[in-house]
């Protein structure tokens, strides 16, 4: 499927998407640059390939590169070569859903993945890449083709800032964002699925269809309350997307002590769906800083570099070769 058109202009009323730009690259970006120090190829390397040929596998090959489809044919595993394009195509796959409206601070997971997906963007189009978004909401609302230039990530960050508020659902089904992203993609990318994945079930396969063609990496957006609940008394419980309210007694240990369990599965239950799907994550949390999750993200991928180079095992692994 062809890349859409590309949207209108912004509306007018662009002042406060440069405003917020403007702080973050005063504050985020001023920083990153002293602490980055030439890791910029590093942080991005290796994503904007082109296929340029086959080979036979050799030990510590990253094994996200087998082409499956000729291993079969020749009973033999190959793997793809690429050869790295000029420039990077990235993508953020951004959940807008209504759960992401949460936060039990003053800082809310929305807000948390605005301001992550801006600074991602401005780093890697101040660099020549380009960058492109899909927006979901209870369905996939708009697509912004990836394209370069400060004004592509004010267009990005005005359509975050502008959204229109979800309306109540049966809540978020993140296939469809996967999928639609899978449709506007053409050329292998660096995609960021940006979400709190409190999603229905059936996400888990569309999202390792992804990472087959592109480089995925998994932003999670997460708030401390999600985990535990503290001892605060009589509450009123609403789901955010359905509207659905509960009367809870959160003085009752028992009932905070299921609820931390439950919520222990679920983060088992995330953590094997991504292994299973091979994607790297990353953790963003409400009460985090915007700085030291971007330099997770950097040692996040020079390990996978070392790895996928077959050097640099971490020292609780050397001894497993």
């Amino acid at each position: 499927m062809p890349e859409p058109a590309a949207p209108a202009a912004l509306p007018v009323r662009p002042a406060a998407a440069e405003q917020a730009l403007r702080r973050l690259e005063w504050t985020v970006l001023r920083r990153l640059d002293g602490l980055l120090q030439g890791d910029y190829r590093t942080l991005f390397r290796g994503s904007g390939l082109d296929l340029a040929d086959l080979r036979e596998y050799q030990h510590h090959d990253d094994v996200r590169y087998i082409d499956w489809n000729v291993t079969a044919r020749l009973q033999t595993p190959y793997v793809r070569e690429y050869a790295e394009a000029r420039e990077l195509a990235a993508w953020m796959l951004l959940d807008l859903s209504g759960s992401v409206d949460f936060g039990s601070q003053r800082v809310t997971k929305q807000s948390v993945s605005r301001d992550f997906v801006i600074v991602l963007a401005r780093l890697l189009t101040r660099h020549g890449n380009r960058v492109g978004a899909v927006f979901y909401g209870t369905k996939v609302e708009s697509v912004i083709p990836a394209r370069g230039g400060r004004t592509q990530v004010l267009q990005i960050l005005h359509r975050m800032a502008t959204r229109t508020a979800p309306a109540r659902s049966a809540g978020t089904d993140l296939a469809v964002l996967l999928r639609a992203g899978a449709e506007v993609m053409t050329r292998r990318s660096l995609v960021f699925v940006v979400s709190d994945f409190l999603s229905a079930p059936g996400w888990t396969q569309p999202l390792g269809e992804l990472v087959q063609r592109h480089e995925v990496v998994a932003v999670r957006l997460v708030d401390p309350l999600e985990r535990a609940l503290p001892d605060v008394g009589l509450v009123v419980m609403q789901d955010a997307e359905t509207g659905e309210q509960l009367f809870v007694d959160t003085h009752d240990g028992t009932f905070r002590r299921r609820f931390a369990t439950l919520a222990q599965r679920r983060e088992a239950g995330l953590r094997a769906a991504f292994a299973r799907a091979g994607v790297d994550v990353l953790e963003l949390s409400t009460d985090d800083d915007l700085v030291d999750a971007i330099m997770r993200f950097a040692d996040l991928r020079k390990r996978r570099s070392r790895l996928a180079t077959g050097g640099g095992l971490p020292p609780h692994l050397a001894g497993m070769r």
